[in-house]
């Protein structure tokens, strides 16, 4: 049994069941040739099953959905997948039977190889392309062209599409089925009378980029986590080509916020985080250019706004209701959606929506998702079961003034594969279109209304493919789009169900990669001290939003299956603030000594931030009063600390000391209600008081001192005059030398010696200072003139 190729990279999703290709046994040539006894063994043979031998890839369609006097052109490749030569082969076309339900187009999309009996005869004729010989691993290009009218199309409808390749390997003499590859062919030439109203939405989201941290400087530079954002943004991106094919198409946009923000902000200088150090973005022209383009985009338009940051609802139902404060931020959340909407795109959005991850709901979910004001909850219809035969319109109404607006899953999900390769994108498109026709022609004559939320973020080719098969319907012959405004107020169909799903019914894998209760615990640690810090602060506004808008990037939808990065981000963002915190604290100071009965204690308050603080109070408390006391008698004494950005306080407490010894101090900065604030400071005064005995005698000790320098300057006095007295008697002595030559006068030298050698003599106190022999004279000696040189 031969089968069609593989997709390489599709994921399975209970939507698009096409084409899965299961091997299937060969059906061995001997035995079936006996089995036939000759008897029209080639005819028979044409129509068995193949051994997967030859892969049939169908790269394009067009049109996709024609009418009768169209051409339909068909282009493909196959490949030789065995270890033998195909010879005498031809791709052939093989169309229809008509399908009557969804549920039959789900049937064929599953189905494997070629099967005999239950899919459709070649065309054949001249609509068929031969190829003499393909060798082993070997591929061919293929194109089919046949007009319309010769399908053979009784009346509108659904229609079985198959491409094969029919042909001999080895030594057979006989024509078999090697490969196929099955799609659909929607035909619906002429408008329906009551057309399907089709609501398309047109996700713009993104990860969490932006961190807490701003730069340091006054402008508050912003810092992203890295530079991806500019790759999205620039040509050939996945959100450049979001914004260039959502503009013409009739869609319902549906945006995130925070991406929004993120982009606006790099418009202006902005940092990016490389290593250890932060390096400035350069893709300003990148983010302009694109929000550029997206507000005209949106003109004129329906706009939807999640809450910002697009919350996992899930989380928040499942784990983070419990966490005091959770769902009070969801509110700031969606509050904050529509000022970022307007202020960027100037366009006014509906913030009435939310989105819970893959429509997925249960009681709890649904109780968080109208938690913040939404009155309208995007589910889906694997989650909101209906036993109908046919498809029912979206809007349910729930109770409570909730509607729940249910989206298709096949065709929310047709788009979730590998789309790079031309052949699932084509495959996904057609039956994107078989399944919107069959819809309207469950119930032609009413009118309902269907929803498409496809995947939060579609890559390129899957938002190509998206913009291809909404092409596919513009002509609007059995589909009319629809705001998703207008399809959540649409008439509800009463037989469509409304039970909200139990918890028991979520699925599993979904809740395996929700956030966890630890996370919003650390979201809450983050919050509350957020609050602390903020109340000391002059200009708050500078260090809030971004922080506020830190924690809500933490409950991000985009964190699933990212559990490390989201564990890591708030991580980041905690240990950021406390780094901010820091920065405000208490100088260490070593031990005092306290001498006296009354001092000063100063304890320094440093402030490191570029702003200001106020509100802080300053407490110092005694570790014993009975020794050391604080503000005229008390343990504790408080002051009151102001300091502008970038200087230190040091503030002055009064203490009073009645006993000797070691008093240990604790110094701890409080917010003025009562919080501490950082870690406190501790130091020991050391008190040495001076008693009325110590200052006696230290009285006493001064008074000597004064007593003995008294008479240092008595006896000081004393020998100036004996000084004076001994220069005017050698001057006299000096005169008499000039009138009375030597041994002439009345007085000689030999005379006079014995009385200046008995003065000499003379003993004098121990304590009398040594006698000054007065000045020398400058002047020349007088004859006989003794001179000490």
């Amino acid at each position: 049994m031969a089968e069609a190729a593989a997709i390489q990279g599709t994921v399975p999703s209970p939507a698009r069941r096409w084409l899965r290709r299961t091997a299937s046994l060969a059906v061995a040539a001997p035995l079936l040739a006996g089995l036939l006894q000759g008897v029209s063994a080639p005819t028979a043979a044409a129509e068995s099953s193949g051994g997967g031998t030859v892969d049939v890839s169908v790269d394009t369609l067009a049109p996709t959905a024609p009418v009768e006097s169209d051409t339909l052109t068909i282009t493909g490749t196959v490949t030789n997948e065995s270890k033998q030569t195909v010879t005498e082969a031809t791709v052939d076309l093989r169309v229809g039977p008509r399908m009557t339900s969804r549920s039959e187009i789900d049937s064929v999309a599953d189905r494997g190889g070629y099967r005999d009996g239950r899919d459709p005869a070649a065309l054949g004729g001249p609509y068929t392309v031969k190829i003499p010989s393909l060798g082993a691993g070997l591929s061919r290009d293929f194109t089919l062209s046949v007009p319309v009218s010769k399908l053979e199309l009784e009346e509108p409808g659904v229609y079985q599409l198959g491409v094969s390749l029919t042909g001999r390997t080895g030594g057979q003499s006989y024509d078999r089925v090697l490969g196929i590859e099955r799609t659909f062919l929607p035909y619906q030439p002429e408008a329906t009378e009551k057309k399907t109203q089709l609501t398309y939405l047109w996700p713009l989201i993104s990860t969490a980029r932006v961190s807490a941290e701003t730069g340091a400087n006054l402008q508050q530079t912003p810092v992203f986590e890295n530079d991806e954002l500019a790759a999205e943004l620039a040509p050939g991106g996945r959100l450049h080509e979001m914004v260039a094919l959502g503009k013409d198409l009739p869609v319902t946009w549906v945006l995130d916020p925070d991406l929004l923000a993120s982009v606006n902000a790099m418009t202006e200088p902005y940092m990016v985080k490389s290593g250890t150090t932060e390096v400035p973005g350069r893709n300003q022209a990148v983010a302009e250019q694109w929000l550029n383009a997206l507000e005209k985009a949106v003109q004129g338009r329906k706009v939807v706004a999640l809450p910002f940051a697009d919350p996992d609802l899930a989380s928040l139902a499942h784990h983070g209701k419990e966490v005091p404060g959770s769902l009070s931020h969801l509110q700031q959340a969606t509050a904050l959606a529509s000022t970022t909407v307007e202020t960027i795109l100037h366009v006014k959005p509906s913030t009435d929506f939310s989105w819970p991850v893959d429509g997925a709901v249960d009681p709890s979910i649904m109780a968080v998702a109208t938690s913040a004001g939404a009155r309208n909850v995007i589910a889906r219809s694997d989650s909101f079961r209906d036993d109908l035969s046919y498809t029912p319109t979206s809007a349910r109404p729930i109770g409570g003034g909730t509607t729940a607006v249910v989206s298709d899953a096949t065709l929310s999900t047709a788009f979730q594969g590998d789309m790079i390769r031309a052949e699932g994108s084509t495959l996904a498109v057609q039956e994107f279109l078989a399944q919107s026709l069959a819809i309207t022609l469950e119930l032609p004559e009413d009118q309902r209304s269907v929803v498409v939320a496809p995947q939060r973020m579609p890559t390129t080719s899957q938002a190509q493919s998206m913009a291809a098969a909404l092409h596919g319907l513009s002509a609007q012959r059995w589909t009319q789009p629809l705001d998703l405004l207008a399809a959540a107020t649409a008439k509800p169909d009463p037989d469509a169900s409304k039970r909200v799903p139990s918890s028991r019914a979520y699925p599993k894998k979904l809740r395996a990669q929700e956030l966890g209760t630890d996370a919003f615990e650390q979201m809450k640690t983050t919050r509350d001290e957020l609050d602390d810090f903020k109340v000391i602060l002059t200009a708050p506004d500078r260090v809030v939003p971004p922080f506020t808008n830190a924690i809500s990037r933490e409950v991000s939808t985009s964190w699933r299956g990212q559990a490390p990065s989201a564990a890591l981000y708030r991580r980041e963002v905690l240990n950021y603030l406390r780094s901010l915190t820091a920065e405000v604290q208490l100088i260490d100071k070593s031990d005092l000594l306290l001498s006296g009965r009354s001092a000063t204690i100063p304890v320094t308050v440093q402030n490191k931030l570029l702003q200001g603080v106020d509100g802080l109070v300053l407490r110092l408390v005694s570790g014993n009063k009975t020794r050391l006391k604080l503000n005229g008698g008390e343990a504790v004494s408080e002051l009151p600390v102001k300091i502008d950005g970038g200087h230190s306080q040091s503030v002055k407490f009064t203490a009073t000391a009645n006993a000797n010894g070691q008093v240990p101090m604790t110094a701890q900065l409080y917010t003025a209600d009562g919080t501490p604030y950082g870690k406190p400071m501790t130091f020991t005064v050391k008190v040495s008081e001076i008693t009325p005995t110590v200052m006696l005698v230290i009285a006493g000790g001064v008074l000597l001192l004064v007593l003995a320098g008294v008479r240092m300057y008595s006896q000081r006095k004393r020998a100036a005059a004996r000084s004076a007295e001994a220069e005017a008697a050698a001057e006299a002595q000096t005169d008499a030398d000039t009138e009375h030559p030597a041994g002439t006068g009345p007085g000689t030298e030999d005379e006079a010696e014995p009385e200046a050698s008995s003065e000499a003599a003379e003993p004098e106190q121990p304590s009398d200072p040594t006698p000054d022999t007065g000045p020398e004279s400058g002047d020349p000696s007088g004859p006989g003139e003794k001179v000490d040189r």
